[in-house]
């Protein structure tokens, strides 16, 4: 039965496509801060995620997806870990998000905790495994994506499948790449080239592949990924917290790179904010760019209609129009932090001044998942109690 909601002195914005997030990590929110990426890797996240079961990586997801919903993200690109990812598409599906993910590949690696290290073999019929049961679920609703950690943790034989696979299945591909500069060194001293031109080598580079950070590139990595239309996902939030980077966007802009936004994970920002994300977005080049640089109106179109591109959906989402799915939120901007608002530009307000409390309603395929602050699909007082229950057990369990 259609319902008509009441948008009377509201904005309507199209739902926010985040193309770079880790829902495994959700309750390791405070747990590893200040680090930079690989002892935060090492010492932290990996003992952390090797320490999940089936029931924390379930509260996990629905810790971070409640926090999206709330925010005004619709369709998220995920990465989970490398066991129980089929705990994380259960409460994608019950919860009513768009997604594409899949379960972290990780088959070779320096100090990667046991319970992390997996067999090729295992690897890869585990992930076609997945796929096979949720790619296409609910109308398409849910996608797989095959999920390579990165470089470091995978070996040749593992991504050449990974290729040929997801060309059969006609799936993304989705990693990180070019994150931290002593990630890059391992790299070439390992596979005697840089991230990109090793994955251009083996023939990942495609339309299909979605690289996240892309921090640190070469003149000729921009020009692969410019050549063979590979995506890109900025995560300003992580990498300034990592103290990674700052990704040079406005030159990948101007090459027409399709760039996505995405707040990474809860251990390393901390919260799946998509207004704290776009924010910094704007804010951190424009020392180096200029105050026009990365203009409320660029930035908005990267958190929806150019995340829908980087996930190949922009046919079906990212924009409010006839025949796109019905993904959008409403806000409400009759508040202290966004006036004045006469002559101000609404684009603008959205981007600099309103926060993810603004977010009045959200809907998602034509379903509302919240309504007046309050979520329909999630029990938020039992996700916050099995939190807390969940981590509790996990740090009980590391060494």
């Amino acid at each position: 039965m259609d319902r008509v909601l009441n948008g009377k002195q509201r904005t309507v914005i199209p739902g926010f496509v985040q193309t770079h997030v880790h829902l495994c990590q959700t309750l390791f929110r405070g747990q590893a801060d200040d680090l930079e990426l690989l002892d935060w890797l090492k010492l932290k996240i990996w003992p952390l995620e090797a320490a999940h079961d089936e029931e924390s990586i379930y509260y996990s997801a629905l810790l971070g997806i409640g926090e999206l919903i709330q925010s005004g993200t619709t369709t998220i690109i995920d990465m989970e870990t490398v066991h129980h990812t089929a705990s994380a598409f259960q409460a994608i599906a019950e919860t009513g998000i768009r997604a594409l993910s899949g379960k972290v590949m990780m088959d070779m690696g320096s100090e990667v905790p046991k319970g992390l290290l997996e067999t090729t073999e295992q690897s890869l019929q585990e992930s076609v495994d997945l796929l096979k049961t949720w790619h296409q679920f609910d109308n398409g609703r849910i996608q797989y994506a095959f999920a390579p950690r990165f470089v470091l943790s995978c070996s040749e034989t593992l991504l050449l499948a990974v290729r040929d696979l997801a060309q059969q299945y006609d799936v993304k591909i989705h990693t990180h790449a070019a994150e931290n500069q002593e990630e890059i060194r391992i790299v070439e001293r390992e596979r005697k080239m840089r991230n990109v031109a090793y994955l251009d080598h083996l023939g990942l580079a495609s339309p299909r592949l979605i690289l996240a950070h892309s921090i640190w590139l070469d003149e000729n990595e921009r020009s692969i990924m410019q050549t063979r239309g590979v995506k890109m996902t900025h995560c300003p939030g992580s990498n300034l917290k990592l103290a990674s980077g700052i990704a040079d966007v406005p030159s990948m802009l101007a090459m027409n790179f399709h760039v996505g936004l995405g707040a990474d994970g809860a251990a390393c920002n901390n919260n799946l904010d998509m207004f704290n994300e776009m924010r910094l977005a704007a804010l951190i080049q424009k020392p180096s760019y200029g105050p026009t640089a990365m203009n409320a109106h660029t930035v908005l179109r990267m958190a929806t209609l150019g995340g829908a591109e980087v996930a190949g959906l922009d046919h079906l989402i990212g924009s409010i129009e006839i025949g796109k799915k019905a993904d959008f939120c409403i806000l409400n901007v009759e508040d202290f932090h966004v006036y004045p608002s006469v002559e101000v530009d609404p684009v603008a307000r959205i981007v600099y001044s309103a926060t993810h409390a603004n977010v009045e309603t959200t809907v998602i395929d034509g379903r509302v998942v919240m309504e007046n602050r309050r979520l329909t699909t999630i029990d938020k007082q039992m996700v916050l109690q099995e939190a807390n229950r969940a981590i509790k057990r996990l740090l009980a369990r590391l060494p």
